[in-house]
């Protein structure tokens, strides 16, 4: 059983900001930096490459982070773990722009990830409490709004940059994770958990299981992992897609790049207004059918080789339905689990991070030279989402007549 309690009466509305604000650490801490890059790569002596490799080192340790602080949301104070991961990534990110070589740049941001998943793990599942059956709903008004810092992270960073330093960066990364960590302070609620008579204590790996057991909830997330390889096939490919493939100027991308965040924030937003009255099986298949068309019309369109603006019709719904359909799996996952929220959000968010590491591999074994693996992906991907979502459909359409018969 839990209980939310807090010294103060902190609305919905001013949660849902909060929550975004301790989500947006990791897009902040992921894309603030890369303007930095080649400057980095000097300072520290080493090559392009090792640099970017911190990105893998992150995202790595931001997943075995999710693993470990997943199950322990379930049994410990969320607000607690909050406060030690945003300290822990406060800490980090003082100790960044002291370093003198690779190797502690690297240790730093593999461990400012790690702590970091304390503090995020524990969002989704406090979304989930709150919301109840509206999850889908709570979840897409964080995303709507922490998707402002993926947005303008790398221009703060390029203003940064020329102002000052790279150091500059990571110093105003600990400012901002400071302010996140006096509200959590003073707003976060806390919630009660009260151990119900004659219960036994829950195991960490038993926490996996039952997760992991739910037929329908391993279909959700094997969705929510192909939706995720789709969607990290578009942020892998599209620079080279626009800017070599489609010789666009680097202010034409940024533009473009802009509209398709634009179109994913849209997509969130409708599905708030939508999902409390639809419910988030029906909006998962409203985004679905949007993407499988928007994703093979994709196909077709880099197959024959049309113009960039085909290119551009098709990613904009394509996107902004991959977005849906994440959002309400993530919520089915969520709402079957609430005493395991942290550990579904760590199942959910290290397989996604997971196969999302590896569009980059599979678009290298296929590339040649054009757009078309990168399309063949993310319609491939898509398929994946129908034919789970299409099994969810048989079997629980043969539960209802089983249990009409019955009845």
């Amino acid at each position: 059983m839990m209980k939310s309690t807090s010294s103060t009466n902190l609305s919905l509305k001013l949660l849902l900001p909060l929550l975004a604000s301790i989500m947006a650490l990791s897009p902040l801490a992921i894309d603030m930096y890369l303007p930095a890059m080649p400057i980095l790569a000097e300072h520290l002596a080493t090559d392009m490459p090792m640099i970017q490799n911190s990105l893998s080192v992150y995202l790595f340790g931001y997943a075995l982070g999710l693993i470990l602080f997943g199950p322990m949301a379930d049994k410990y104070s969320r607000r607690k773990m909050v406060l030690l991961g945003v300290s822990g990534f406060l800490l980090a990110s003082l100790l960044l722009p002291l370093v003198a070589n690779i190797e502690q740049f690297l240790s730093l941001r593999f461990v400012q990830a790690f702590i970091s998943s304390a503090a995020t793990v524990v969002v989704p599942g406090t979304i989930r409490e709150y919301y109840q059956k509206d999850t889908a709903k709570g979840l897409s008004y964080v995303s709507m709004i922490m998707m402002l810092a993926p947005m303008i992270a790398p221009s703060i960073g390029s203003v940064l940059l020329v102002a000052h330093s790279w150091q500059l960066i990571f110093y105003v990364l600990s400012f901002y994770s400071v302010v996140v960590l006096l509200l959590v302070a003073k707003y976060l609620p806390e919630v009660e958990r009260k151990k119900i008579a004659g219960t036994k204590e829950i195991s960490f790996l038993t926490r996996y299981k039952i997760v992991f057991s739910n037929r329908e909830a391993r279909l959700d997330i094997a969705s929510s992992m192909m939706i995720s390889l789709a969607f990290f096939s578009y942020i892998t490919a599209i620079p080279f897609v626009y800017l070599t493939v489609f010789n666009v100027s680097e202010f034409s991308f940024s533009l473009l790049f802009g509209i398709t965040v634009f179109a994913l924030m849209t997509a969130h937003f409708t599905n708030t207004r939508l999902v409390a009255h639809k419910g988030s099986r029906k909006m998962l298949w409203y985004g679905l059918v949007l993407a499988v068309l928007a994703s093979a019309a994709l196909f077709v369109v880099n197959l024959f080789e049309l113009p960039l603006v085909f290119t551009v019709i098709c990613i904009l719904p394509l996107m902004g339905s991959i977005s849906m359909v994440a959002v309400n799996s993530d919520a089915l996952v969520l709402t079957k689990f609430p005493e395991q929220s942290g550990t579904a959000t760590a199942v959910i968010g290290t397989l996604r991070f997971g196969i999302g590491a590896l569009a980059g591999p599979i678009l290298a074994y296929f590339y040649d030279g054009s757009a078309l693996p990168f399309a063949g992906l993310m319609f491939s991907s898509v398929l994946v989402v129908l034919l789970c979502q299409i099994i969810i459909y048989i079997v629980d359409k043969e539960n209802r007549e089983k249990e009409g018969k019955s009845t």
